[in-house]
């Protein structure tokens, strides 16, 4: 193992008794409690950024951003997430727009072109940190009289089903790698092109008619994917056939 190497894990045992948001100390400081110099200290904490198990903010120093949320794959709101893990859900609306949505989003929503739809982009929050950029389309007839200040610090499934009487019956979601573009970068705090991961979601109500697309942007160094995984039983005539 090399010197850095080492550094690093010696790094990750500190922060593993951190608070996501606490600063390691300065960096002459830590390189002398480590025995090491201060470009191998670097080199150790730039792989850590890259890994987004620290932040470097400049002339700030270092900051821990404790572990990653895990995004299930299963149905489930951001609020709800949120919430049984222990953390204070909120939202900030960014925009609200209600007009025709071209040929894209209405072919996702199975709606006319020339058809209103509700175009709202949000800011999901979780104890205040941002999380995640949500641009979220409904179609207009589905949610009458709704507003931007509906959406503030609230979950758009538990409005749905108390003002409007309407539940999901099924969605089906897509993951994917990007980074975040300039607009992203400002809303989320972080730098331009940071890796993120890319949720496209097309949910269904329980008479079959598309209730939402929503595409979802969450920092990379904030979430990672888990995925539960079943084996199948086998027979001991399929496993010799395997073989």
């Amino acid at each position: 193992m090399t010197k850095y190497h080492a550094v690093r894990d010696r790094l990750l045992d500190r922060l593993d008794a951190m608070a996501a948001g606490e600063q390691l100390p300065p960096e002459r400081d830590l390189a002398q409690s480590l025995g090491v110099s201060r470009m191998t200290l670097r080199r150790a904490i730039d792989e850590l950024v890259v890994r987004g198990a620290v932040r470097r903010r400049h002339g700030a120093g270092v900051f821990a951003l404790g572990p990653k949320l895990s995004q299930g794959l299963m149905a489930s709101s951001f609020s709800e997430d949120m919430r049984t893990r222990g953390l204070r859900p909120g939202a900030r609306t960014l925009t609200f727009e209600v007009g025709p949505v071209g040929a894209r989003i209405g072919r996702r929503l199975k709606v006319s072109p020339s058809d209103d739809v509700v175009q709202i982009t949000r800011l999901r929050l979780a104890d205040d940190e941002p999380m995640a950029v949500e641009e979220l389309h409904v179609p207009a007839a589905l949610v009458p009289g709704l507003v931007a200040a509906d959406l503030e610090d609230r979950s758009f499934y538990e409005l749905l089903g108390e003002r409007y009487g309407v539940s999901l019956a099924r969605a089906v979601q897509t993951a994917e790698p990007t980074v975040v573009d300039a607009q992203e970068a400002r809303d989320l705090d972080v730098p331009v092109h940071t890796p993120a991961l890319q949720f496209e979601r097309t949910s269904w109500g329980r008479a079959g008619e598309v209730i939402e697309f929503v595409r979802s942007v969450y920092r990379g160094d904030r979430y990672k994917i888990r995925t539960e995984l079943t084996i199948p039983a086998t027979t001991p005539a399929a496993e010799e056939d395997a073989r």
